[in-house]
C-alpha cells in the first residue's frame, strides 16, 4: 500500500518503533459516566485511549484512570495523555512533564490551541512546544491543522506522527478538505492520524481511504446515543477504509463507462 506505514497485520501500525494494536484511537472527551468508557474500550479495542491530564489529576479509586485500568489490561490498549486546553507552549510543556511524572509515560498527544472558542491549533506555539518536548525525550504526537507545510515542520523537529484535524473539535462535520488531508499524507513519512471532526463511521472510512494510518474519535462516540455501538461502527469504518485503499478505487470519470462490452448485442 503506497504511503502507508503498515505494521505486521492489517489492524496494527508502527509509531516510533512501537507496534500499536489498532488503528482506531479513542478520546475520553465528552464522557457522561465512567462505565461508558469501559464499555467503549471493551468494544472498540483501540490502539490508544487518550486522557486529558486535567481529567487524570485524580489517580485514586473512582477516578477515570481507576476505571480504565482493568479494561486497558484486558484489551491491550495503551494510555496516551494529552495537553488538551493548553493555550501556550509553556503550559503544554509543563502539562506533558506532569503527565510523565504521574503516569510514567513519555508519550504525549500535544495540543496547543489558539483560543477557547475555535479550539484551532496555534501552530507557532505548537512547533515551539513540540521541539522542546522532543529535546526532553518525549514521543510527540501533535494535533495540528491540515496544512502540509506545518506537518512537515513538525516532522522536522522530531514528531513521531502528525494528527491533522478533519474539522473543528466536537463539530462532527467530517473531513472538510479531503485534498488537504491527502496533501499532508503525501508530505510526511511518519504516520498520519486523523484527529477531530469525525461524526460517524463513514468519516473514519473516508480518512483511511485518503491514506491516513489511523483515526482518533472522541465525542462522535462518547456523545452518541449508544456509545458502544458507535465505537463498533467506527472500528469497522476504519477497517473498511483501509481495505478499500489497499484494494484501489476505480478512477473518477466525467462520463459513463459500460460495465459490459457493447459488441455482440442481440438485435431485434
Amino acid at each position: 500500500m503506497a504511503a502507508v506505514n503498515a505494521g505486521t497485520s492489517p489492524d496494527r501500525l508502527t509509531v516510533n518503533g512501537a507496534e500499536i494494536a489498532s488503528r482506531l484511537w479513542i478520546g475520553t472527551g465528552g464522557l457522561t459516566n465512567l462505565q461508558t468508557i469501559v464499555d467503549v474500550v471493551r468494544t472498540a479495542r483501540p490502539g490508544f485511549v487518550t486522557v486529558s491530564m486535567r481529567r487524570t489529576s485524580d489517580l485514586g479509586e473512582g477516578s477515570l484512570l481507576d476505571a480504565l485500568a482493568g479494561v486497558l489490561e484486558e484489551t491491550g490498549a495503551r494510555l496516551l495523555p494529552n495537553t488538551a486546553g493548553c493555550l501556550s507552549a509553556r503550559e503544554a510543556v509543563l502539562t506533558a512533564n506532569l503527565a510523565r511524572e504521574a503516569l510514567g509515560t513519555a508519550w504525549v498527544k500535544l495540543e496547543v490551541i489558539g483560543d477557547e472558542r475555535t479550539l484551532m491549533p496555534d501552530v507557532v506555539e505548537l512547533l515551539d512546544a513540540a521541539e522542546t518536548l522532543v529535546r526532553q525525550g518525549f514521543t510527540v504526537l501533535p494535533y495540528t491543522t491540515d496544512d502540509p507545510i506545518v506537518a512537515q515542520r513538525l516532522v522536522d523537529v522530531g514528531c513521531a506522527a502528525v494528527m491533522p484535524l478533519g474539522s473543528p473539535i466536537g463539530s462532527g462535520l467530517g473531513i472538510r478538505s479531503p485534498h488537504a488531508i491527502e496533501a499532508v499524507r503525501a508530505a510526511v513519512t511518519v504516520p498520519v492520524v486523523l484527529d477531530a471532526g469525525v461524526g460517524t463511521a463513514s468519516d473514519a472510512a473516508q480518512a483511511m481511504e485518503l491514506g491516513c494510518d489511523a483515526v482518533l474519535a472522541a465525542t462522535a462516540i462518547t456523545r452518541a446515543d449508544d456509545p458502544a455501538v458507535m465505537a463498533e461502527a467506527i472500528r469497522l469504518g476504519v477497517r473498511a477504509g483501509r481495505l478499500a485503499r489497499s484494494a484501489g478505487r476505480i478512477p473518477r470519470l466525467t462520463g459513463a463507462r459500460p460495465s459490459s462490452p457493447m459488441s455482440g448485442r442481440v438485435s431485434g
